[in-house]
């Protein structure tokens, strides 16, 4: 009789890496649909939002940066629609921030709540905010946002800076034809209050799919307003590899940063993954996939946190080597930005 030959149980993963070597460590967590604005960029006029009981749980959304955290997650950003209108999230955030091995949790918000939550949010232990702003004139924040609220961006980013958030961010989407004659006074602002200042190239993710190529005001171009007004920029070295932006320096002090997808992509060395917040993972903003992490969690089955695993590890696998914006066969994803989470 032959002797049985002993089996090795496959060890469980412990990072997420694709098939072409991006190891990810950032998972994007979007807690609602919902917005206060109706950004020309992220969403129309007439938006549809999922019902409630579609959206995650703050249980199911710890649940799973729980597992993704085994797996080497190690920056959890919330993101929205507008996460400020999702109720108690300072709940949300402080139990993000106990999940061990998460380093930082991050929040992007359209500013309009934040005075509000701004000492909430702080003593959740929130590590970091950006505030999407995109103009500081008020006709042109107006023709963008499609709703007024400067005001109230501005007195978020003041009662974030009061309440102790140290690296607060300006995130600024660049509109050809719309935003030039904003680029200097946000880099004034953000240069005197001592906000960190990134400008976004504009995206094939609204909602109402008016994007074309011609749109786009480059990070060049922009840098190039920069430059005429406050003399020539030098970049700067990334301690990050993940990082989005690459930052520049002004000549007297401080520094900008570009995010180009459109002009020069950074897809070899993303590291996020993102998951809606009606429970679907997505390992690109313009994936035409998505892994169904809602049916997972409320399937009632035992091994929930296995199965998780195995989604993220699909999700991962899955990537590809890049998003393809300009290329041949190119196709834009079904959802929209704020349904993806920005």
């Amino acid at each position: 009789m032959s002797e049985a030959v002993p089996i090795t149980p496959t060890p469980a993963p412990t990072c997420l890496v694709d098939r072409f070597g991006r190891v990810h460590t950032d998972l994007r967590l979007s807690v609602t649909d919902r917005c206060t604005l109706r950004c020309t960029y992220c969403m129309p006029l007439d938006a549809r939002f999922k019902p409630r009981e579609e959206l995650l749980s703050f249980d199911e959304f710890v649940r799973v940066v729980t597992v993704a955290a085994g797996l080497g997650i190690r920056s959890i950003r919330v993101t929205g629609g507008e996460p400020l209108l999702r109720p108690r999230l300072p709940d949300l955030i402080a139990r993000l921030v106990a999940v061990p091995g998460i380093e930082e949790v991050a929040l992007t918000t359209n500013g309009l709540l934040l005075a509000e939550q701004a000492e909430a949010l702080r003593g959740a232990g929130l590590h970091r905010v950006n505030v999407s702003l995109d103009a500081l004139d008020e006709e042109t924040f107006r023709r963008i946002a499609r709703a007024d609220g400067l005001d109230r961006v501005l007195a978020g980013l003041d009662a974030a800076s009061r309440a102790g958030f140290e690296r607060l961010r300006v995130n600024a989407v660049s509109i050809r034809g719309l935003t030039e004659s904003q680029v200097v006074p946000l880099a004034r602002l953000c240069r005197g209050a001592g906000f960190q200042l990134r400008f976004i190239e504009f995206m094939p993710l609204d909602a109402e799919s008016g994007w074309s190529s011609g749109q786009v005001l480059t990070g060049a171009e922009v840098r190039g307003i920069l430059e005429r007004e406050f003399g020539p920029l030098e970049p700067l070295a990334s301690s990050d590899p993940g990082q989005p932006a690459v930052d520049w320096r002004f000549a007297d002090g401080g520094s900008v940063g570009f995010i180009d997808p459109v002009s020069h992509p950074f897809c070899d060395r993303c590291d996020r993954l993102r998951l809606t917040a009606d429970g679907q993972f997505r390992n690109c903003l313009f994936s035409t996939t998505e892994w169904d992490v809602r049916g997972v969690l409320r399937s009632g089955d035992a091994d929930v946190d296995a199965r998780l695993v195995a989604l993220l590890v699909a999700c991962t696998a899955a990537k590809r080597a890049a998003h393809g914006i300009g290329e041949p066969g190119f196709e834009r994803p079904a959802r929209a930005m704020y349904q993806i989470g920005g």
